[in-house]
């Protein structure tokens, strides 16, 4: 396989990771989640933004 190709395929995974995962976050920051990951991201007070205080 020619080299350059092989960065091209590479490049090209590595965009479409980052494209997922940015459109994740914006699709549940749009949902209203403040902490992405937190299990009571759905849940915790609209006041707080930091999931890790209780």
């Amino acid at each position: 396989m020619n080299p350059v190709l092989a960065n091209i395929i590479i490049i090209l995974i590595l965009v479409i990771a980052l494209s997922a995962a940015c459109f994740y976050i914006y699709k549940e920051k749009k949902n209203g989640r403040h902490c992405i990951g937190c299990p009571m991201s759905g849940s915790c007070p609209k006041k707080r933004t930091d999931c890790s205080k209780k």
